[in-house]
């Protein structure tokens, strides 16, 4: 029987009537009692010694509280924010870092980024705190400042951290020089790139916000945070910062307004609203607006690349080679290397590349702490690899699409491991391309082409063809019948938009058989899910999906015992089929959720041996990971007389593995689809490089997507079911920010060929587009 409610189906989501109603609950709406309100001075430069701290006179403006600085935390014993393995090379046995600094929650006698967090000034009213703040008096020395890779590396450049050689963090190698130079020796074409993959803000609906509550009665903190991974925050807050235990903390992430990995870390600011509340014995909220967002939230990207492929004669790729050095400003967060390391794991591709040698540093610089943004490391990669493919089918003289076909890995070929060690399960990439081209028209370009034409215009078409490594680490998973027959599930994972509440609820009811609108999803809370990662890495249905799937079964082998048991029969005669359980060759029965109610029944039940109620948990670990992939293929129109550059069509089709929910698996698509959008022509963070103030910090200088900025997308699917999991799912959150930066900007590049224009870096923004033109080269 197929259940309207069930795996496969668009189930609507059940999160939405409260979110469209104004009902959601976000860390703003929590009001405690007796609440005070936090707001953080920040340094107004890029790099200074603190000489001093006067804070006498914030502290005669009504209404404030406590004015706190470095001094006082000292003397409370509070400490930093380290990075926790496994999230360093070293920690995996990769090579040493030059220095491994912790973020300190308030600086200590030097800044090293414009809106590093000097004091923390809390008052009766935000106003109140805001007032004060602007009267603390910081006494700076102000010292040189570097803010872009290419000029931290530089000779002589001034020194983020002294132990930090060339303020380069740690450099990476992977694949075998000697080979890699040998099948270059031998190249018939060779072609060679330098790219940047631009500093973007997250910019999510819902800024960050803390809300610390310390309770002496009991001798606990409780945090409201808007985060991605509250039992991470839990761990960080208690065994980096307060060295106490984690039963003293409770880590509560309501209503998130999305995160996209800039809000998967612990901030100083979650750190600061609990200890300021134990200082003064009352709640205190600390919430950003959004000039601060752009000063103090984790960026993404900001990478530059040296690349270089090697082809024979028939187009075959001998050698992949690579310099790559990744910005992740003056601090790192928990998950600071992760871009360095799957920037350059996945440079390979859907590629077979017999040599490959790639060197990857991480490079400190006086700007914002770089962290994982949507997709983190695989769209650098995979825009770096597709503008190289398509400069290769340039010099190559081979139509590009036929060079991608040359040189996929075949589908016979997997499971595959590439030079770079990742093991791909499936995949189907050549199919996947012709159902690509198919869905866009492709065949149709070259008279839309010409109509372009006919009204001023260039048209180009262009592809990025991307793999991704999704759904890292293990998670737990708990579902529970009540008395009453009804379902909770408790997720170890984090919704902040996926629609965990529907799609989870989905999977329960089509493996139990019980009614969809019977079950309930709980997560985000700590004194809830005993054990939880989070959500990030497109991992929720992955990891969080299949332990879920082995609860579900769990439970149906443990009711099965008691069915035998209740219908007097083997066990080994139990059948169970849509949330019913039967003596095979018989009509004896009895339902799922009747066992549930049965379990707890005080008398009658046999309580010794299967204990009281059902519920069971599980546990999943991806290992290996799953890697997902697609064509993502856009066709852009230029005004040559402005250089505005509209995306008019675009198409992707993806696999996915196996899909839970379609609706939500295209509304996740066409999300990424808009931040790659915005990548490849609009947004940019910019540091003056001579001061390094942030200079795109507001929505006047930072441009993002609008609804007129984006077009109609249209997703196909192409599902090779993943060979790792018990799902057979793949990742699929990040996919379209990961595929449509090469797609538009190889798209560009397509129109403006006839230009001579071979090179343009992202953002392509009408001025830098129209500039190229004019000069008929690259910008």
């Amino acid at each position: 029987m197929v259940s309207k409610f069930g795996i496969g189906q668009s189930v609507p989501r059940t999160e939405d009537p409260r979110f469209l109603t104004g009902r959601g609950r976000y860390v703003d709406d929590i009001q405690l009692p007796n609440m005070s309100h936090g707001v953080v001075v920040r340094s107004p430069h890029a790099h200074a010694r603190i000489k001093s701290i006067d804070t006498a006179a914030a502290m005669k403006v009504p209404g404030v509280i406590a004015v706190l600085t470095a001094a006082e935390m000292k003397a409370d014993k509070v400490g930093m924010i380290g990075i926790p393995t496994p999230f360093m090379p070293e920690d995996g046995g990769g090579p040493k870092s030059n220095h491994r600094p912790s973020r300190p929650v308030l600086a200590d006698g030097e800044v090293r980024h414009v809106g590093d967090r000097v004091a923390f000034v809390v008052a009766e009213t935000q106003a109140q705190a805001r007032d004060a703040a602007e009267l603390v008096n910081v006494d700076y020395e102000p010292l040189p400042a570097v803010v872009s890779v290419a000029a931290a590396i530089k000779p002589g450049a001034p020194a983020v951290w002294d132990k930090a050689p060339n303020n380069v963090c740690v450099t990476l190698m992977m694949g075998d020089k000697a080979a890699t130079d040998a099948g270059f020796a031998k190249a018939k074409h060779t072609a060679k790139v330098r790219l940047v993959n631009n500093r973007l803000s997250a910019n999510s609906m819902e800024p960050r916000g803390a809300l610390g509550y310390y309770d002496r009665s009991l001798d606990q903190y409780t945090l409201y945070t808007s985060n991605q991974a509250p039992h991470g925050v839990r761990q960080f807050l208690a065994m980096a910062v307060f060295m106490q235990p984690e039963t003293k903390f409770r880590v509560i992430a309501p209503d998130v307004g999305g995160g996209f990995g800039m809000k998967g870390a612990c901030y100083p600011e979650d750190v600061l609203t609990v200890w300021a509340s134990k200082r003064i014995g009352r709640p205190v909220k600390w919430f950003s607006d959004r000039v601060e967002s752009f000063l103090s939230d984790d960026h993404g990207r900001d990478q530059l690349i040296e690349f270089e492929l090697a082809l024979d004669a028939d187009g075959k790729f001998l050698s992949l080679r690579a310099n790559q050095w990744t910005n992740v400003g003056a601090y790192l967060t928990n998950a600071a290397p992760i871009p360095t390391l799957y920037g350059a794991m996945m440079l390979p591709g859907v590629y077979v590349f017999p040599a490959v040698h790639l060197t990857a540093h991480a490079v400190f610089s006086h700007t914002g702490p770089v962290a994982p943004y949507r997709g983190a490391g695989r769209p650098e990669a995979t825009y770096n690899l597709e503008r190289l493919v398509d400069e290769a089918a340039r010099v190559s003289g081979i139509d590009r699409f036929e060079l991608r076909r040359r040189n996929f890995i075949p589908s016979s070929a997997m499971p595959y491991v590439t030079k770079t060690g990742l093991p791909y399960d499936s995949g189907e990439y050549g199919i996947v391309l012709e159902k690509a081209l198919k869905l866009a028209d492709y065949s149709g370009f070259g008279a839309r082409k010409a109509d372009s034409q006919k009204r001023g215009k260039i048209r180009g078409f262009g592809l990025g063809y991307y793999t991704e490594i999704c759904g890292v680490f293990n998670d737990r998973m708990e579902i529970r019948f009540d008395p009453s027959g009804t379902v909770t599930v408790v997720a170890g994972t984090h919704s902040h938009g996926q629609g965990h509440e529907t799609v989870y609820a989905q999977m329960v009811s089509e493996w139990l058989g019980v009614p969809f609108e019977t079950i309930r999803v709980l997560y985000g809370d700590t004194a809830i899910a005993s054990f939880g990662r989070g959500t990030y890495g497109s991992r929720s249905m992955t990891v969080g999906g299949s332990a879920l799937k082995i609860a579900a079964d769990t439970i149906i082998a443990k009711a099965k015992k008691i069915a035998a048991m209740k219908l007097e029969a083997a066990e080994t005669d139990i059948e169970f089929a849509d949330g019913t359980f039967t003596v095979a060759g018989t009509d004896k029965k009895v339902g799922l959720v009747d066992l549930a109610k049965f379990s707890y029944a005080p008398v009658g039940f046999p309580t010794k041996e299967f204990g009281i109620g059902l519920e069971a948990s599980g546990a999943f670990a991806a290992e290996p990971p799953n890697f997902p992939n697609g064509a993502h293929v856009a066709e852009v129109e230029i005004d040559p007389d402005t250089g505005e550059v509209k995306v008019d069509r675009y198409c992707a089709v993806d696999d996915v593995g196996n899909v839970m929910n379609p609706m939500l698996m295209e509304g996740q698509i066409h999300g990424g689809v808009g931040q790659g959008l915005g990548q490849a022509l609009l947004e940019n963070i910019n540091y003056d490089a001579d001061s390094g103030q942030l200079v795109s910090g507001s929505f006047m200088d930072y441009c993002m997507p609008r609804a007129n900025d984006l077009p109609m997308i249209e997703v196909g699917h192409h599902p090779v079911p993943c060979k790792t999991n018990p799902l057979g799912v793949k990742g699929a959150g990040e996919a379209g920010s990961v595929g449509a930066p090469p797609a538009i900007v190889n798209a560009i590049l397509d129109a403006l060929k006839d230009r001579g224009i071979r090179h343009i870096d992202m953002p392509v923004t009408p001025e830098r587009l129209w500039q190229t033109m004019k000069g008929g080269k690259a910008a």
